[in-house]
Parts: C-alpha cells; structure tokens; sequence
C-alpha cells in the first residue's frame, strides 16, 4: 500500500475524533433499519478481493472491443457469472456502426522526411502487450481522408486558443493543426479545427500532461512513454452519443439508419492520435512565431506555431462496419415492487485490453452481484427489481447503453428508481457525481465504508483530502466542520449520459482513485500486470467500490421511503442561479475592460514588438438579464420542497408508502424539457449536460450558461424562461406529492 504523508496522517486523526460513527439510514425505519445493517454486513462477507482480481486477469486476457471475438466471448462468460449466481440474465444484442483502421499514415514532407512510428512497442514486463489482435492507435469516427498542408501548433485545440492564434495573424484555414490532448475531451479538439477550416487533426500527449514530468515512464514506472499512445473516440457527443446512424431510436437489427455521411455528431475531417515520440520531429520542425509563454510543453526544445514550411501529410481510411453489440442484462426479480428497478452498471469493453478501464469496475460490479445472488440464495430477497447491466460499446460513444436506454426509453421512465454507475476505479479517494436530491444517500453510504488504506471512513478520508487541499487555515477547518460532502453534477463520459440526460433517471456515478495516476490509458499497457503493479495492488480498493455501490443498491432496492432530499436539489439549483448572475458580471466588468485596453495604446504596447500580432475588434457590451422568472421558480420551488419535506417524514410513519415512493423517483423527469437543448435536442435534462466544447466536463442549466458564454443574449432570455418552466414543474409536481 502507499505510504500516507504525514499531513494527511494528522488530518485524518483529527477527523476521526471529529465525526461521529452513528450510522443513519434515511429511509429505514427503526426495525428496517437494523436488519438492513445486518444485510449489508452479510453482504461486505461475500465480497472477495481475489475474486475481483481473477475476474481482471481473466476478462483482460485478450483484448475486448466492440464488434470482436474478445467482446462476445467476455460477454458470454459475465453471462454465464450472472446465471450460476442465481441472477435471470440474457444478452441483448444491438446492430452498431464502428469503424476500424484499413490505413493509417502520417509524414512529414517538408523540410525534412519523417514517416512516423504509430505503433506501440510490447515490453517483456506486460504480458499481454504484443497480442495480434489488437487495436491500431487511432480515433474512432474520423473520417477518412488524404491530405497535405503546412502545420500549425494550436496548444490544446479550444476555443480560447485559435482566439489567440487570431491576435497572432494565424489562421488555420487549409491547415493541418496538431493540438496536445488534456484540458478538454479529445473531440472537441477536431471539432473545433474543423469549424476554423482545418483539413487535418493530430492530437499528441505532451510528456508536460501525461509522461516522464509526472515520474518515471512504463514499464519503470506508471506514466506514458515516448512511443504510448491514447486511442479514443472522437464522435462529437455534445451533439448525441450512441450509434451514430439510429439517434433517439434503439439499433435493432431492422432499425432506420440515417446515411454515415449525413449523421451530424461525426468529424468531416480526418484526425489521428499519435505518441510524444512521433510529435517530435514534427513540432521541432515547426517555425513561426514562438508560442506564448503558457503553451509550452515538456519536450526539450522551443515550441513554435508555424505554419511555414513545415509541411505534413495524413492517409486515413477505414472499415465501416455494423457490428453486434453485446450489453448483458441480468435482474433479481423484487419481491414487493417487482415493477420499480434499481439499475445498475459498468461496461465491458476496451479500446484494448482495458485492466483498468473498464475492468476495474466490471469486476467489482460483478462481485457485488456475487454476493447479492449469495444473499437471496440464503433466504433474503430484494423488495424492488436490481438490474445489473454489462455494457458493450461505451468506449466508441456510450453505444450499448444509449441503444439499451433508446429501446427501452417508456418502461425506464415508468419502472426505473435510479441509475447507479462505475467505471475505472483505482486506489485512493472517492469520487461521486449525480443526482442531487441523492446527496444524503450516498454521504451516508460513505460515512459507512471504510477505506482500506487509512482504516477511517471513505468520507471521512475524502474531507481530509479537501482539508490537505486547502490554502488557507481557515480553508482547512471549514473542510474539517463539514457533515456532507457535495455530489459532483454530471457531464458525459460514461455510461449515466442517456439515463439522466436524456429519459431523466435519477442517477449517480461512483469512483476510487487519485493514487492510481499513470499514462496507460487507452493504451496497450492498460494491462493486468500494469493494473497490480500501479492501480490497486492487491483489489482493496475493487473491495472498498463494491461496498460503495453495493450498499446504494441495497438501499435504493428495500428502503421504506426512497431517501430523495430535494431540499437539497433546492440549495443546489440556487447556487447555479447565482453562479449565471455573478458571470454576466463578470463578463460585463471584463468586457469594459478589455475594450478600454483595445481602444489605447496600450494593447500594442504589450505586445511583443519582434512578433506580428493583431488587435481583436472591441466587443459588444453585455447587456442585463431578466432572471426573475427564474427567481419566482425558485421562490416556488423552496415552498414545495419545505412542504414535501414534512410529508417525507408523515410517510415513514405509515404503513403503505406506494404512492409517495412512485412520486419521489419520477421527480427528475419534470425537469426535462420537450425540445431539449439548442441544436442538440437529444440532452433534454435543463440542469445537467456535458458542454458543448467541453465534451466530457458539465455545463450545468446548460441552456442559459452556453448562450451567456457564446454571447447570445436572445436565446440566454429565452432559455431563462424554458428553464424557469422546468423549476416550476418539478415545484407544482412536489406540491402535489406532499398533499
């Protein structure tokens, strides 16, 4: 195990004397209650760390993509797991677009020769690193394309950058751009060159973000080599994740397929990922101004933006091939709400081998199951339905469990109590997002599970990491005083996208890690022998994630009253109200400001006088807002809540709790709107959706936020009154479900 430093020792000292262990369970009654406290430590008895590590070794044997030999056969034996413990498990198979490689090649024609690698080398130290049959390195979803034009460095490839590429008199039209990977989700970096007229991307990973800066380099060490690379999809998921070709539809095998060419969310151009090793003689190369100060990267020379006489050529074609997709479905039938699911799930497939990522999670979610098939085989059974899911697909664009989500959109939002996901999972510290009206839920869960490292609480060692984190003294002690940590709002990503987002589940992602850091992701090293060496020696952590989302289950699937808090979704909804004010604020006072530096002298004094360099147009002024639709939403929404609250409580003390409990669980969807989002209607959640240059990363009330950021102040007002319309719904509905 990891030695602790001594700060976060003392830290979690006086945390432990500071929290209290009395453990709570909203949602239990008294005698409930103490019987669910002995259900879950029946529950921690059947969890096995070596089973979780067999489960790894065996399901990263050989890689594991969708649409090959290695998925169909992981699938088959999850299914098999699943029936010998008792589960009622099928494979649903859906009919998805995925390319694959047929050419791959990047040179350099000018002013040298180069013809880069584009190949990982197997090392002697990971066994499976040589395998035949896997991956090339590349980007799902690019097109394919020839291409050659002079280079262009445009930092990490967002919008901010080819701003200042713009200050600089560079422009990128008919351009290959080379963006470094980090600081946004790998598609948005095409996506971006492309609306600037690009005809290429490469992106590469600087040895700054991920490689020898951050220690030493595999298989020595954890951290990316010269030659790793990080394949990944770069399908343009703001837009709508899933099969590209069947959007807001389930891709049976007889389902409508719109033409590739004509579907929305994939790249025109052709984009390529390569290693710090092939990126160096490419950027070395480069000439042009020199980059600003803070593009600098790791490796040993001057970076310049170019363009010039540097001049590159990229050949990319591909297979595009509809290929089966394998989500296994098992479920444990309720023995009082059979009709109200609690689902839960962690996919299955890998760009590789994928040890950590996905695997880590699968294993511990199948041990959890495990123990749960244990559980009713000795006499328990669960009052509402678990469905435990294994998805296929979710690497090239959550295409399993957006197909799965698609097909069974009406029964979800009929039956479904919540959506509990995982992913990869190493050693170190818990990391929750979702739902907030679940936020007593899975603090309370983490006051329970205790973390195999520190042998305090995994909240308690979570407040210690914010208090460690702290730059101030005062800082410190307000992270110590805290009862409850905040669940963190959910982007994309995973698997949660289409449940919230798109049929409005309430859901929760849950992770371990932030001592597990390394450079295999995406890459052949994302192996058993890299995962036992770096991620999680011994499982302990796979244990400490299966007693996290176990215990969610376990208590979303036999609470008397389903513990939602939306007094907190409340508080919750508030703050981001104020967080839109406070940045039209600051985009008003920056404004002025910048436009004051535009219109003096002094901007061209603080150029560089040896670089060109162009003075940006002033920009308009940032005019006021109508928030109070919004404010008089929220006045509404505080009352209902308040009131919801005290008929929460009046139900634990009655004997049927139907109603309220169907009430509670289909709350989230009030908060969908009918025509979702701005050109991108698939995201019909008005709280939570991934960015639109962000990817990954959430814009929460994305309508309002993105229109503020993008400047368009029409359709900022009118998203005021679209969401304000959802707040005052869920406030209406909560109304009605306390009388």
């Amino acid at each position: 195990m990891k030695r602790i430093y001594p700060a976060l020792a003392a830290i979690l000292l006086i945390s432990n004397v500071c929290f209290s262990q009395t453990k709570t369970i909203t949602g239990f009654t008294p005698s409930s209650r103490q019987a669910q406290l002995q259900l879950e430590l029946k529950f921690d008895g059947g969890l096995s760390r070596e089973d979780i590590g067999q489960n790894i070794k065996r399901l990263s044997s050989k890689p594991h993509n969708v649409g090959s030999t290695g998925s169909k056969e992981n699938a088959e034996y999850i299914l098999s797991l699943y029936k010998s413990w008792g589960w009622d498990a099928a494979i649903e198979t859906f009919h998805v677009l995925f390319p694959t490689p047929k050419t791959r090649q990047l040179e350099m024609i000018s002013p040298t020769t180069f013809t880069a690698l584009l190949k990982e080398p197997a090392f002697k130290e990971d066994a499976t690193s040589g395998q035949a049959d896997q991956l090339p390195t590349y980007n799902a979803w690019s097109a394919d394309g020839d291409v050659t034009a002079e280079l262009v460095f445009v930092n990490y490839g967002l919008p901010d950058d080819y701003d200042k590429l713009a200050t600089l008199g560079i422009d990128v039209k008919g351009k290959i751009v080379i963006a470094k990977y980090g600081r946004s989700w790998r598609g948005i970096k095409p996506k971006v060159a492309q609306e600037h007229g690009a005809i290429g991307c490469i992106i590469y990973s600087d040895p700054s973000d991920d490689g020898y800066t951050q220690g030493d380099v595999y298989p020595k060490g954890a951290f990316k080599n010269e030659y790793g690379v990080q394949r990944g999809s770069v399908m343009d998921m703001v837009i709508y994740p899933g099969d590209p070709l069947t959007p807001g539809v389930g891709a049976t095998e007889d389902a409508k397929r719109l033409d590739r060419l004509a579907a929305p969310n994939l790249i025109k151009i052709p984009v390529l990922p390569i290693s710090y090793h092939d990126a160096t003689p490419l950027l070395q190369a480069l000439d042009g101004p020199v980059v600003p100060g803070d593009w600098h990267g790791g490796l040993p020379f001057t970076y310049h933006v170019g363009p010039g006489k540097t001049k590159v050529h990229i050949k990319l074609a591909f297979d595009w091939k509809i290929v089966p997709c394998y989500d296994v479905i098992a479920k444990m039938r309720g023995s009082k709400y059979p009709d109200e699911w609690v689902v839960r799930g962690n996919h299955h497939d890998a760009w590789v081998n994928g040890a950590s990522d996905p695997l880590s999670g699968q294993a511990a979610m199948l041990e959890e199951a495990r123990s749960i098939g244990a559980l009713v085989k000795s006499g328990w059974h669960p009052q509402r339905t678990l469905v435990y899911c294994s998805w296929d697909g979710e690497e090239p664009g959550l295409l399993g469990s957006t197909e799965w989500v698609e097909t069974h959109d009406k029964e979800l939002q009929q039956k479904a109590v919540v959506y509990i996901n995982s992913d990869a999972s190493g050693r170190g510290f818990l990391g929750a997002g979702g739902s907030h009206a679940l936020t007593t839920l899975v603090n309370e869960v983490a006051k329970d599970v205790i973390d195999p490292q520190t042998k305090v609480t995994v909240f308690e060692r979570k407040i210690a990491q914010a208090a460690v984190n702290a730059s101030t003294a005062k800082a410190k002690q307000e992270a110590l005083d805290k009862t409850k940590f905040d669940l963190g709002a959910l982007g994309s990503g995973s698997d949660f996208s289409s449940f919230l987002q798109h049929v409005g589940v309430p859901s929760i992602d849950i992770g371990y890690g932030g001592e597990d850091n390394g450079g295999e992701y995406h890459s052949i090293y994302d192996s058993y022998d890299n995962y036992v060496r770096f991620k999680d020696p011994g499982f302990y952590y796979g244990v400490t994630l299966s007693q996290t989302t176990g215990r969610i289950a376990l208590r979303m699937a036999d609470a008397d009253v389903l513990p939602f808090d939306f007094k907190i979704l409340y508080t919750t909804i508030n703050g981001y109200t104020k967080e839109l004010s406070d940045l039209l604020d600051q985009m008003r006072e920056n404004t002025v400001i910048e436009n004051k530096l535009i219109n003096s002298n002094d901007y061209r004094l603080a150029a560089d006088p040896t670089k060109t360099f162009i003075v940006p147009k002033p920009k308009a002024e940032v005019p006021f807002l109508d928030f109070s639709p919004l404010q008089n939403a929220l006045a509404n929404l505080k009352k209902s809540t308040d009131s919801l609250s005290v008929a929460w409580n009046k139900s634990m003390l009655a004997e049927d709790h139907t109603q309220m409990n169907s009430l509670l669980f289909h709350a989230e969807q009030q908060l969908l709107t009918e025509q979702g989002l701005p050109r991108r209607g698939w995201y019909k959640h008005s709280l939570y959706a991934p960015g639109f240059y962000t990817g990954y990363g959430v814009k929460t009330m994305p309508g309002i936020r993105e229109a503020i950021e993008q400047r368009n102040w029409k359709e900022a007002q009118e998203q005021v009154v679209v969401d304000a319309a959802a707040i005052n719904k869920l406030a209406i509905y909560l109304l009605t479900a306390s009388l």
